[in-house]
């Protein structure tokens, strides 16, 4: 059975879930209405699909998209069992309501009439916000997340290559819709802010770098990072596969700030060593922020 997170009715967790499902879904709302919608942009999904059907029949975006969400959903939990929970339908439906209330309140008109660009941009950081709250909530948008979920099922396909083929897929059928070929620039440019949104709402403005130094000086550079630096580190036996020979790698993250003091030791002891240095996306542990916290925050 799936994993479903649930929580203790009208406790704190309760109500910080809830929060955030209510923001987010007035964030997506927003988005949309008074940037995405009024210019014909098409990022993908139900609210896409929603966004073509509108401009071509009249329909509103918020119902529609309704109206696509409850029996996808529904048949994702027949196909692919119960891990779509309350919060789920309650995200959506909620997003669905703000969505046609704000379009009510705005007359469907953007609120940057004249620069479709800097539109895509708003509406592309403040959807991607929003979604970045449902995540934080355990809930999902559902929608074509669900379909490529399906399709994954049937198919044996990656997941996000199925993603990116129905959005696809509905991004260049709004541009022969509208017969506008700058629908699907704009709409590519929107997901790209929206993925990146999410991605810091999840996992914070980070700094952090990791590091992995090959050297034979190994100990001096440990005590270094050790005393100097005041971080742990990790020493990994290794083995050469062109040579055979025995390696010794040290595995560490530190902040930027503390890169290029490193980096000048290990110059100075070893010119010769070898270090890969990759970017954290997030860090969690001693030193850096706790698993406790970051669910907490």
């Amino acid at each position: 059975m799936a994993f479903i997170v649930r929580y203790k009715p009208l406790s704190l967790a309760w109500f910080r879930a809830y929060s955030f499902i209510v923001l987010g879904a007035f964030f997506i709302a927003s988005g949309y209405v008074f940037f995405i919608t009024p210019h014909k942009i098409v990022p993908g999904g139900v609210y896409g699909i929603s966004i073509v059907l509108h401009h071509h029949f009249g329909t509103p975006v918020g119902m529609m998209a309704l109206v696509f969400n409850i029996p996808l959903t529904l048949l994702g939990i027949r196909v692919l069992g119960p891990r779509f929970g309350v919060k789920t339908f309650t995200g959506f439906m909620l997003t669905s309501a703000f969505m046609d209330l704000l379009a009510l309140f705005s007359r469907n008109e953007p609120l940057i009439p004249d620069d479709i660009l800097l539109s895509t941009i708003y509406g592309g950081a403040i959807i991607g916000l929003g979604v970045g709250m449902l995540f934080k909530a355990k809930a999902s948008c559902g929608g074509t997340d669900v379909m490529a979920m399906m399709l994954g099922k049937w198919t044996g396909k990656p997941l996000g290559q199925l993603m990116m083929t129905v959005d696809t897929v509905i991004v260049i059928g709004g541009a022969l819709v509208f017969m506008d070929w700058a629908i699907p620039l704009y709409s590519l440019i929107a997901i790209y802010l929206m993925g990146k949104t999410i991605d810091t709402v999840l996992q914070g403005w980070t700094n952090e770098k990791l590091i992995l130094v090959v050297t034979e000086k190994y100990e001096e550079v440990g005590r270094m990072i050790l005393s100097g630096l005041r971080r742990g580190a990790t020493l990994v036996k290794a083995k050469g596969m062109f040579a055979g020979t025995e390696r010794n790698i040290i595995y560490v993250v530190l902040r930027r700030s503390e890169l290029a003091t490193l980096e000048d030791f290990i110059h100075t002891v070893d010119p010769e060593a070898f270090v890969t240095i990759l970017n954290a996306d997030e860090i969690l542990g001693e030193g850096f922020v706790s698993l406790q916290e970051k669910l907490r925050a």
